[in-house]
């Protein structure tokens, strides 16, 4: 009995790794094929999260960008901002609808030769994570539909829509109520020099090897402020809020020891509030043009002579 269960097991194992074998390198066996529209070009119009905007609470940004074009069933062109040209990439079956190229996951929610819509997901051993990474959905015009029946243009789609302006409206006047809280900026925080005793540099963190988008740079916005003639020598590096009106509150002095932190604390706000405030004039970070706080990491390095 216990013989002709264990059979029965592993012919169950071995059918369904035929079947599943036989989807992977048959294609008609899927609940699709890209056939259907291979040789039509698409433009990413939209990229939102399951909410529907395409930003989240902590202020990034979804912004579409991808240019696809089935070519065969196993492989998919994808424009290449740094080689100015359609590149084509092994498209992966994955399982059920899950499909990898580019050195990402997709779930194809629809496929038609007007639009596509992929789900951007995370796959981790074969489980799809069910956080954040796994929250994006991107939608796909073909060319010809944006110019013959939408007649319209590929930017004008992929603008934000009223439904974000709102958002970030609603976002804005939440943390502009607290000058503790902030969201990150799609435009950063700008120090515009009013004097020649000061220089600013904004550090860019792109390292596109390291999956380091443009992102970073807003997201976790970095500046060094140097200060001649200060009144002694000093360096701080600070985790500091910008408000909506240009006003620095420190939150935290890095490397220092924890007895000293309150002090340091005292005298870096002070250094923000004397030099920086009245030698710069601060522009305060916005999202669509609507100013709120933002937090920015500040080393501010002073010489005395």
């Amino acid at each position: 009995m216990i013989k002709n269960t264990i059979y029965l097991l592993f012919l169950v194992l071995m059918l369904s790794a035929c079947n599943y074998g036989a989807k992977t390198s048959n294609p008609t066996l899927r609940d699709f094929t890209f056939e259907p529209v291979k040789g039509i070009r698409y433009v990413e119009v939209k990229r939102r999260f399951k909410d529907g905007y395409s930003f989240n609470r902590e202020g990034f940004m979804q912004k579409p960008s991808w240019i696809i074009e089935v070519v065969k069933e196993d492989t998919m062109a994808a424009w290449s901002p740094q080689k100015n040209r359609m590149q084509n990439f092994y498209l992966q079956y994955d399982h059920a609808n899950v499909y990898n190229f580019a050195a990402e996951f997709f779930k194809v929610k629809h496929i038609s030769k007007d639009s596509l819509v992929f789900q951007r997901i995370q796959v981790d051993g074969k489980v799809i994570a069910s956080d954040v990474r796994s929250d994006v959905n991107m939608t796909f015009y073909a060319q010809d539909y944006i110019k013959n029946k939408l007649k319209a243009k590929a930017e004008e789609l992929q603008k934000p829509t009223k439904a974000d302006t709102a958002f970030i409206e609603k976002r804005s006047a939440q943390v502009n109520a607290n000058s503790d809280s902030a969201f990150a900026a799609t435009s950063p925080v700008q120090f515009i020099p009013k004097s020649k005793i000061v220089r600013v540099e904004k550090i860019s963190t792109v390292d596109r090897t390291n999956n380091r988008t443009e992102a970073y740079d807003y997201m976790f916005p970095q500046y060094i402020i140097r200060i001649d003639r200060a009144y002694k020598d000093f360096a701080y590096q600070v985790s500091a809020i910008v408000d909506f009106q240009g006003g620095i509150h420190v939150k935290t002095v890095y490397n220092v020891l924890p007895e000293n932190a309150e002090a340091k604390k005292k005298v870096a706000q002070g250094i923000a509030d004397i030099y920086v405030r009245n030698l710069f004039d601060v522009a305060p970070g916005t999202t669509l043009e609507i100013p709120h706080n933002s937090e920015i990491t500040l080393t501010m390095i002073g010489k005395a002579k």
